[in-house]
């Protein structure tokens, strides 16, 4: 009996580590200032690093803040490559 009380607060300290871990524990910071923002080269729509869809093409990263836009760049990626900032999203 004492064993099974041992691993029932042993495992209630473990969840609770685990929740302060994924809230920012130790100092960690939960601002996006670090993070990155892309230009979606369809459209000109700023895209955060994590959110949206990813494609690599010819060795870089592109961005795209719709499904949308990512089949416009598949269909036509020379079209878009060093394109600045359009007017064609939703088109």
């Amino acid at each position: 009996m004492e064993g099974l009380v041992s691993l029932l607060i042993f495992a209630v300290l473990f969840f609770f580590m685990m929740r302060m871990h994924g809230h920012g524990g130790h100092g960690q910071s939960h601002g996006t200032a670090t993070a990155a923002k892309q230009i979606d080269p369809v459209c000109g729509v700023e895209v955060e690093a994590d959110k949206g869809y990813g494609k690599m093409y010819q060795g870089s990263l592109y961005r795209f803040c719709s499904k949308n836009c990512l089949d416009k760049f598949d269909s036509e990626p020379d079209r878009y490559i060093g394109k600045e900032q359009g007017a064609d999203h939703g088109a």
